[in-house]
């Protein structure tokens, strides 16, 4: 079921009345209902995966009940690894499978070698990078004794499969959602207000930027060989709109919907594209991914304890893990690897914690140091997109080179470029709105704040407007589900 389909206008409404009226008194009830409606939320896809969310519950209760109760730390170990390899056993077959086949195949041709083994038809389950990395936190964290493990098998139902950030985040950790299942939840107003300006805003990134980008991003990409350099640039501009138009959208209605139901979700995206460094852009960018990366396996590595060959190595091991959690192609780990290669500069100078406040806090306007940061900042993450949106690395350096053939200097020309200045257009207002409110949680976060009502709602007709006139007639998938 999509946020952005008519499916989920109907399902949303009904869901949050029975869930204030019919079992507002009752917590058992409460958390009842979410794992009811999250299965149905999920089986709309395909109800036959939901057995994997089930037996992925079941394994990660039953190992915290038993963490619990066990105290030899030898048989704790077999416990924690029961559950990663279920969870992880999981993952690797569904995504990875066919990655390493075809790649143990070519290994083995390259050395003159065939053999014939034939690749399997494999449906990926939707989001199944998130809530396995979810429910593993949860292990982790009571392996650790971090976190008291639940007897209560339906809240930790809940908790899994919560159904506003279940197959593309955030991925939430044990220890700031579980808790929020156990507490009474009664509804407040402005808290479910504040929710709906959060989904709103999260649509207009999704509908009226993200899908107007992936228009002409998907002309172009699938037919750069036909395109000029400038062109190709603009495709990949369009793209990197594109990607956080379509994701941070999908977290704002993701968080926007959990505050409708009483619950707080992790800040997922934090105006990524205002950074002045790569380091600043990976504490802003799907910070929910990046921090579960430094906590289960940065840190454990020895994070920045060691020397600086230490801090290289666990440097590129998880700029190269996560972009191969991205997806089973060579594009995600190239796209990781060049990440970590735009990182090592600071990290040698000492320079990756400079930026830690917002750009020009307090002021309308950054200053030229500030500015000229963030375009080389940009420009690096544009062309690190390029290889995540290629089909291969074949197709990401063929297209790297139409840029920087002669006719980068002339002028874009595609099929529909007279509609993309709309787009164009759209994407500097869009920008000078997230500038405005880049120090909140999300852009229009501070705007039934500061403005009286009827302008307030100037601007909230406006949005909806948008969005109406914008819509497709069919709804299109948000592209980390197939992540």
């Amino acid at each position: 079921m999509l946020f952005n389909s008519i499916d989920f206008a109907i399902f949303l409404p009904i869901v949050f009345i029975l869930y204030w009226s019919i079992s507002n008194k009752n917590l058992k009830w409460q958390n009842s209902l979410i794992v009811l409606a999250s299965y149905l939320f999920y089986g709309w896809w395909d109800w036959r995966f939901l057995s994997l969310i089930l037996f992925s519950t079941l394994v990660d209760y039953t190992v915290g009940r038993l963490l619990k109760i066990e105290e030899n730390q030898t048989k704790r170990k077999v416990l924690l690894w029961i559950s990663l390899i279920v969870n992880l056993g999981f993952l690797g077959f569904f995504k990875y499978y066919n990655f390493f086949l075809d790649n143990f195949i070519s290994a083995f041709s390259f050395f003159g070698t065939q053999i014939n083994v034939s690749s399997l038809n494999i449906i990926l389950p939707v989001g199944i990078s998130f809530y396995t990395f979810q429910t593993m936190s949860y292990t982790i964290d009571v392996y650790k004794r971090k976190l008291e493990p639940t007897t209560d098998f339906i809240a930790f139902s809940a908790f899994v499969s919560f159904f506003p950030q279940l197959v593309a985040g955030p991925i939430e950790r044990a220890t700031n959602l579980l808790p929020q299942f156990f507490k009474k939840r009664t509804f407040n107003y402005s808290e479910a207000v504040d929710g709906m300006r959060q989904i709103l805003w999260g649509l207009f990134k999704k509908i009226v930027i993200a899908d107007n980008c992936a228009r002409f991003a998907d002309v172009i990409f699938n037919n750069s060989a036909d395109y000029s350099g400038s062109t190709l640039i603009l495709g990949a501009v369009l793209f990197s709109f594109q990607i956080y138009g379509d994701f941070s959208g999908y977290s704002d209605i993701a968080i926007g919907t959990s505050r409708l139901f009483g619950f707080n979700l992790m800040q997922n995206f934090n105006f990524p594209y205002f950074s002045r460094d790569i380091a600043e852009f990976w504490r802003r960018w799907h910070i929910s991914l990046s921090t579960w990366f430094r906590d289960y396996l940065y840190i454990p590595l020895g994070g920045s304890r060691g020397g600086m060959g230490m801090k290289i190595r666990n440097t590129f091991i998880i700029f190269i893990v996560s972009g191969f959690w991205h997806g089973a192609n060579w594009t995600f780990i190239a796209w990781g690897a060049l990440n970590a290669i735009f990182f090592l500069p600071l990290l040698l100078t000492k320079n990756n914690r400079n930026n830690i406040k917002p750009v020009a806090e307090g002021k309308t306007f950054p200053n030229l140091k500030e500015l000229s940061s963030m375009l080389i900042t940009f420009g690096l993450i544009v062309f690190a997109w390029i290889f995540f949106r290629a089909n291969n690395i074949e197709h990401a350096i063929s297209y790297i080179s139409g840029i920087l053939s002669p006719s980068l200097f002339s002028i874009p020309e595609f099929e529909g470029r007279g509609h993309s200045i709309v787009v164009i257009l759209l994407l500097v207002i869009f920008v000078l709105i997230e500038w405005n409110g880049r120090e909140g949680q999300y852009a229009i976060a501070n705007l039934g704040h500061k403005r009286i009502r009827a302008i307030r709602w100037s601007y909230y007709a406006l949005i909806i407007f948008a969005i109406g006139m914008f819509m497709p007639s069919v709804e299109s998938p948000f592209i980390y589900f197939q992540f």
